[in-house]
């Protein structure tokens, strides 16, 4: 089966990528796997200015999870521009640049940036973090704000397909998706971390200098799913999912019901081989299953 996906003029060989935070700048993990066999690489979140992120400890272990706080530490994007991207196979395996910023002006300059450099192929814009003070998660609980979030770096895009990354973190997560393509969204991305909080009895102190982080891993897959499931009935845009993949398997979930892609990220943590072996693992899964296109199997959740 040919496992190629095609969305919005972005091609993957396959649908596995990998998540935003959990794998460097691409370049790390080398050492465990060809990037290129990769759908894509998804690279760590970048802001107009570095950034420090939140104070230590910024990471927790959970029944089933991982809770972080990281705040979006990350060298600025002129670093990497200049430092990392080139070290990237970027002509062979699509480089996705996820953005952050604190207000809508910044959104828009960070795109056009990165719109502009060769070697990215699309930008994701997170608008779902939970771990920043200003901007973050904040734009993704308000759909109006999330529009013009959208709206700023799609006219400042060029021919670079926008993704937009949603929060579950919301009450109804297709108001915010409707919102989001009303803005101009080419695809979307969902889930972001679930908001939680680990404590210690002994210390009686939060185990996250920030109190609050973001939980991940296997415990958030069934949200994820979920969210992919009504968003993909709500919205006629294509969708990666993510949540708690860590096997071929899980990815067939996703795309089951509904997404077109997925992204590796908590699971990157406990094997940093771990988004090579699922691409490598998909066709003997397909095989065994009897699947034969992507069309196919796309949504076809007999629910």
């Amino acid at each position: 089966m040919n496992l190629a996906v095609e969305m919005a003029g972005l091609r993957l060989k396959n649908p596995v990528l990998t998540a935003s935070g959990t794998f460097g700048y691409g370049v790390e993990f080398a050492a465990y796997g060809d990037l290129t066999a990769l759908g894509g690489i998804v690279v760590k979140g970048l802001s107009w200015e570095p950034r420090k992120g939140n104070p230590m400890p910024r990471v927790a272990e959970t029944p089933c999870g991982m809770l972080n706080a990281i705040g979006l530490q990350n060298i600025g994007v002129h670093r990497f521009v200049e430092e990392k991207l080139p070290l990237l196979p970027w002509a062979e395996v699509p480089v996705i640049a996820n953005l952050y910023a604190c207000d809508v002006t910044d959104f828009a300059r960070l795109g056009e940036y990165l719109a502009e450099q060769e070697g990215v192929a699309a930008l994701e814009v997170n608008i779902s973090c939970p771990n920043v003070q200003a901007g973050g998660i904040l734009f993704g609980q308000d759909p109006e704000q999330a529009a013009r979030v959208t709206r700023a770096v799609k006219d400042r895009a060029g021919t670079k397909p926008v993704i937009v990354k949603l929060s579950p973190n919301v009450t109804d997560i297709t108001t915010v998706a409707k919102a989001a393509a009303d803005g101009g969204a080419d695809i979307l991305a969902l889930i972001n971390t679930l908001s939680g909080m680990a404590v210690d009895v002994r210390s009686r102190r939060p185990r996250l200098a920030n109190v609050i982080g973001g939980l991940s891993g296997p415990a958030i897959k069934p949200v994820g799913l979920r969210c992919v499931y009504q968003v993909s009935r709500a919205v006629d845009l294509p969708i990666i999912g993510l949540g708690g993949i860590a096997s071929a398997e899980d990815v067939l979930e996703y795309i089951l019901v509904g997404a077109w892609a997925v992204q590796i990220g908590t699971a990157n943590f406990l094997r940093p081989d771990m988004a090579f072996r699922i691409a490598a693992d998909l066709p003997g899964l397909l095989d065994e299953l009897g699947v034969t296109s992507w069309g196919e199997f796309r949504g076809a959740l007999r629910a």
